[in-house]
This record gives C-alpha cells, structure tokens and sequence, in this order.
C-alpha cells in the first residue's frame, strides 16, 4: 500500500507539474525576455541575435532585451544563461563557441552544455571568412601563407575571443598550412575589426556577418571563405577548398534555455522561433548580414549539438590547442 502511494503521489505531482509548464507556456511572455550574449556588440554574434530579438519581441509584444557579456569566448554569457532561473526569461544565443569548441577548449568549465541546458532551435549559419587589410600585398591564400612563412612567428592574427569560431577556424587553419603566427584574441569581432581597419593587424579570420559591408566597402579584402561552397554574396571569393586548404567551417547561432525549463514552454519557444524564421523579412534581414535562416526542432538541434562537440574535440586535439 505504502508503494502504491508512493506512486499515486509521485503520478499527482508530475501531472501538477505538467499542468504548471502549459500553464506557463499559454501565459509566456508577459515581461520583458533576456537574450544573453557572449560576445561584444557590433561583432557578428551581437548582429544576429539583434535582428532575431527584434522580430521575436514583435512576435511577442514584449522587449526582447540584449544583454552582451563579453568575455572568456562566450562562457560567460552562457554560465550565467546556465545559473539562470527556469522560466524562459533568461534566454542564451548559443553557438558553435559555447556548445561547440568550449566543452574540449576549457579544462574547467562552470556548466556542462549537454545537462544544464535545452535546446530550443538552430537559427542560421554562415561561413567565416580570411581577410586582410588592404595594404597587405597578399592577393591570395597562397600568397598569404608564403608571406607569413616568410615571416614565420611574426604575423599577428586578431581573432574575437579564444574559443570563438574565428579562433578556432584560425587553429585548423594553422594546423592545415602548417604556418607560425602570433594569435591575438580580443573580446569581441568589432574591436578586433577596428584594429584591422586602422592598420594595427595585417589579417583576421570573421563571421561573415561582420565583414559584408566593410569588404564591399574595400576597407578589408576577402581571400577565401570557409564554405563548402562560394557565397552568393562573394561570388568572386574563393572557397578555402578552392583556394588549396581542405578546411570547412559552418558558423551556427541558436536559442538555448536553462535546462529546467518546462518542456511545454521549450515548444512554445521553439514555434515562435520558427515561426519567427519563416517570416520573409526576417529571412531578408539574416541575409544581409550573410547568414542563413536554419529552424530546427529541439531533437533535431540536440544532435547537431553533439556532432559539434565531437568534432570541435578532434580539432582541438590534434591542432594541440591549448586548453584554458
């Protein structure tokens, strides 16, 4: 009898719980949401999770507000997100750099991306892209590498942030080409821009994101891009494949909550994200910036996470990357 009770009592509080998560999820949002943000505003990161907050809020009837935490290639933002309470109202644009590199790039992580977080959707992709300041004489990638193996441990390359995708990109292109550069990280893709546009750097791997308008600008030049295929938006620029470097590299943002997250609220946020993505003018905004609209279920973005962290842990491993 005492066991039957047991489960009658744990059957009620699970139904009460279920019936407390729909409940939420009917009612959600009726406040303000944060979206936090691991990198600093202006970069590509920032840009993209900008124009999905705007539509969202427009979805919404409420702000979606950007809280940027720039710093520690995006572990900040997402240990905070991680700590967070579980009510939807703290939300985390993740991405390759915090469910992707970060678990096999940092010996100490303070969350645990596969237990402490849900996933809600993929948002979009894009490729990075090498550039260089205008002045370098390097038209090429080939050019590029010989002139920094001409000047082996000399060449410094800016990237926004250990751990983020530009870092990384950079690591496996090192470990490709087999050339010795000086990395910089900075805390963010625009100020690390800034230093490039000034002359301060020769060269730096970015989302494409940030780099569109500055490269038709010709205030930086392109080299080659790090996707599978040219970009429609450079068709003129080379894939890396292409170029001589058998590299890829797909940069991906999306929505993650707290893991204690009802699972009814999960699917409210995932629909509204999708229905958010399938609006053409979204679509049209993402484009601008060189990313891709790329909805997913929650099941669908769990596996594409862990496929991210698999690979992300080979190149760490075998570029001997080292673990902060």
């Amino acid at each position: 009898m005492m066991s039957l009770s047991l489960r009658t009592a744990a059957l009620s509080i699970a139904f009460g719980l279920a019936a407390a998560g729909a409940a939420q999820a009917q009612g959600y949002p009726n406040k303000p949401v944060r979206l936090l943000v691991g990198f600093a505003p202006g970069g590509g990161v920032d840009v993209t999770a900008r124009i999905v907050a705007s539509k969202l809020a427009e979805l919404w009837g409420q702000p979606v507000i950007i809280d940027s935490r720039a710093g520690a290639g995006g572990t900040i933002a997402t240990d905070m997100a991680a700590k967070a309470p579980a009510d939807g109202y703290s939300l985390l644009l993740c991405g390759i750099w915090s469910h992707g590199v970060a678990p096999s790039l940092y010996k100490h992580l303070p969350y645990d991306h596969y237990r402490d977080f849900a996933p809600v959707s993929l948002l979009g992709t894009t490729p990075n892209v090498l550039v260089v300041h205008p002045a370098l004489a390097a038209k090429s990638v080939s050019e590029f590498v010989a002139y920094t193996k001409a000047n082996a441990g000399k060449i410094i390359i800016a990237s926004p942030g250990v751990g983020s995708s530009p870092h990384m990109t950079l690591e496996l292109f090192r470990l490709t080409t087999g050339i010795d550069i000086v990395h910089v990280p900075y805390k963010g893709g625009a100020p690390a821009l800034t230093d490039l546009l000034g002359g301060h750097i020769p060269a730096m791997f970015d989302n494409m994101s940030t780099q569109l308008a500055v490269m038709k600008s010709g205030r930086t030049r392109a080299l080659a891009v790090t996707s599978p295929k040219r970009s429609a938006h450079l068709p003129d620029v080379p894939t890396m494949r292409e170029a001589g470097v058998p590299i890829e590299v797909t940069v991906w943002y999306g929505i993650c909550a707290p893991a204690a997250v009802p699972k009814p609220l999960i699917e409210k946020l995932n629909a509204d994200v999708k229905r958010t993505l399938g609006v053409p003018d979204t679509q049209r905004r993402l484009l601008e910036v060189g990313v891709d609209a790329a909805p997913s279920t929650p099941e669908q973005f769990a596996a594409f996470i862990k496929s991210e962290t698999d690979t992300w842990a080979r190149v760490v491993r075998e570029a001997k990357v080292p673990q902060q």
